[in-house]
């Protein structure tokens, strides 16, 4: 399996290693519920090297490509889009970032070497830096913690040096939580972490962040969107530029025209359940005696809300926030209920 520049610190603090994506990650430290409490209340810092960073210089090959209104992107601004096959389905989602010369875009790992040869099939020039570091500061505390990119707003992306280390820094996250995005060298990734560990940042794993996503209402590639999923099922209407749309001009536009118009046999809720016990992802998805009607594709119990939640897809005339549903968890019905999004409110600087 791959490393991180970070693997040797990961394993001097005790992390519990896992194989995600081809890496070898941290899952957690000192437990979940408390890196996951130390996000919301504080600040935690995530390891996410294993994510894809490449560079973009021509933007209108891969505005091709892309739903999003890249073209209006302004200078050190970012923006969330979706790469998309001809069918309209979702190859991946990611961050883009103008930096003026270039654009610097965020892969998800399991799909960088899928999405950069689909780039690069359809004509974008990637030059890829799969080599970098990228740690997440995020929570409330996150600002204090690096006062050299508190002048940044949400979204907004630049250059910045912190304590000798040049990165690229990006007010953003995946957390729901206010934070920061910080690129920088491989060979300065082990250090940045030690620096902002030193200002009390508190080491998390993949499994707090796998909690604070789904509290989020924020989809995982490969468990609530992948290739067959259409981004008006997955509720990402937001990732969808209206003019970009009303022109149809890119890969997927004609299929998502018609998805807009006509609607989808299903779409992604929210779902509270009762009790104590998660669902997890395939759980079946059922009216109260009734049939299948979609099936579950992330779950957990929620730190911050104290209740199991879910993500899943269902029949689009069964999405009414309050619908009574049962999940199907080792062949007994979980009763649950339609919840709007997101289960925790979004805490982003505007």
């Amino acid at each position: 399996m791959a490393k991180t520049p970070l693997d040797a610190l990961h394993r001097r603090l005790g992390a519990r290693m896992v194989e995600f994506a081809g890496y070898e990650m941290p899952l957690q430290y000192q437990g979940i519920m408390a890196e996951h409490h130390a996000c919301r209340t504080k600040a935690a810092l995530f390891d996410v090297s294993h994510m894809g960073q490449a560079e973009i210089a021509e933007i209108e090959a891969f505005c091709h490509l892309v739903p999003g209104d890249i073209t209006g992107l302004k200078p050190g601004r970012q923006r969330y889009t979706l790469l998309l096959n001809e069918a309209g389905g979702i190859l991946d989602d990611l961050m883009v970032a103008n930096l003026g010369s270039h654009l610097q875009v965020v892969l998800n790992a399991s799909r960088k070497a899928a999405d950069v040869a689909h780039m690069r099939a359809h004509g974008v020039a990637v030059t890829t830096h799969f080599d970098r570091a990228l740690l997440a500061l995020q929570g409330p505390k996150a600002a204090e913690m690096l006062p050299e990119a508190t002048h940044l707003k949400f979204m907004d992306a630049a250059p910045v040096t912190i304590e000798g280390i040049d990165c690229i820094v990006t007010r953003s996250g995946y957390t729901g939580e206010d934070g920061f995005e910080i690129s920088c060298a491989g060979f300065d990734g082990e250090a940045l972490a030690e620096l902002l560990l030193a200002r009390e940042a508190v080491p998390a794993g993949l499994g707090a962040r796998d909690s604070l996503r789904l509290e989020a209402g924020l989809c995982l590639y490969g468990n609530d969107i992948d290739e067959t999923t259409s981004p008006v099922a997955a509720g990402l209407g937001f990732a969808l530029s209206r003019k970009r749309l009303a022109e149809g001009r890119f890969l997927g536009g004609a299929a998502l025209i018609k998805a807009q118009a006509e609607g989808t046999a299903e779409k992604l809720v929210g779902i509270k359940l009762d009790g104590r016990a998660p669902a997890r992802a395939g759980a079946e998805i059922r009216l109260p005696g009734g049939g299948r009607i979609g099936r579950v594709t992330s779950g957990v119990f929620s730190p911050t809300l104290n209740v199991p939640i879910a993500l899943g897809y269902v029949r689009s005339d069964c999405t009414e926030i309050g619908t009574a549903l049962e999940l199907i968890v080792r062949d007994k019905p979980l009763s649950g209920q339609v919840t709007s999004l997101p289960f925790v409110h979004h805490n982003y600087v505007r």
